[in-house]
């Protein structure tokens, strides 16, 4: 029996199941929206089934048939991505696609070099990142979206396996006209009672937060903001000192103000930089390929030159 629909129909599909819109879909795969409608339209037309329905103010939702026919075209998809697998071994060359994630704190500092290096030594690999906090990254793994993410090891759940690869201290960010930005290293007790530019991201702030509570402390948080750039900025311009694990090289704030970076001193819980993937007996030869990757160039400075 000829086959009347095709793998990148089924893949559209998925998209926008995880999306919850065509447009979302469009985003994530830089496919048109058209597309993907036509994609979504045709398997409709070929199974006589309605996959989704339209609601104009809140997107698209999966019919009770849709989501029975979603898990079976996910399967469909895995086992084709295997045949990447198979192709790779047979011809010992590392091809196929690749989707990493990363901690939206880190992105910016690892992941450009290490996807460039990677796709330069692997032409024939389709490499795709996601950015996202790490709740997000542990639901990308489970529902397969991504095969790799790159974070911290924080709150890391049973079912997903953790590898470190670097140990990071956490350091004090300052304005050069703040007080303790001369001397060469502080202590928590020396920040206690300056006001704090919380990096205030899930996971991240309850572990910035710890390091207080484990010494008896309590932070005075003057001011919270989800992205990093912004708290840069913020402690730049006098608001108060940042905290950061991320062994930053720029002593530039975004709007081209002067950052100090000072260690803390004192036996503090380090953050463990490393990878995360899903449990497996097996992994693909492009996934333990990147793995070998990350291994050799994740050091001291994060990525080197």
């Amino acid at each position: 029996m000829a086959l009347r629909f095709t793998l990148r129909q089924l893949e559209y599909f998925v998209a926008v199941g995880d999306a919850g819109s065509i447009a979302a879909a469009s985003g994530r795969l830089n496919v048109s929206s058209p597309s993907i409608s036509t994609a979504i339209s045709g398997l409709e037309a070929e199974f006589g089934v309605e996959l989704f329905v339209r609601q104009h103010a809140q997107g698209l939702s999966l019919t009770p048939g849709g989501r029975r026919f979603y898990a079976a075209a996910r399967a469909v998809l895995e086992s084709a991505g295997a045949l990447h697998d198979v192709a790779s071994d047979i011809s010992e060359h590392v091809r196929g696609p690749l989707t990493v994630g990363c901690l939206v704190t880190l992105a910016s500092f690892v992941l450009p070099q290490l996807r460039r290096d990677f796709e330069t030594a692997n032409a024939e690999v389709a490499f795709r990142q996601e950015e996202a906090n790490q709740e997000e990254l542990f639901r990308m793994l489970r529902r397969a979206e991504i095969d790799v993410a790159i974070t911290y090891d924080l709150d890391i759940p049973q079912d997903i396996a953790f590898e470190p690869l670097l140990e990071l201290p956490p350091r004090a960010l300052l304005a050069p006209e703040h007080p303790l930005s001369k001397r060469k290293s502080v202590t928590l007790d020396d920040l206690a009672g300056e006001p704090l530019v919380l990096l205030d991201l899930p996971i991240s702030r309850e572990y910035f937060l710890s390091l207080f509570q484990a010494v008896g402390l309590e932070p005075r948080i003057a001011e919270r903001t989800a992205q990093l750039p912004m708290m840069r900025s913020m402690v730049a311009n006098g608001f108060g000192y940042g905290l950061m694990n991320v062994p930053d090289s720029s002593v530039h704030a975004p709007d081209g103000k002067p950052l100090h970076h000072v260690p803390i001193r004192g036996d503090h819980r380090l953050l463990k930089l490393g990878l995360v993937t899903m449990h497996s007996e097996r992994k693909s030869r492009i996934l333990t390929a990147f793995e070998e990757h990350c291994r050799d160039r994740i050091t001291g400075t994060l990525v080197p030159d």
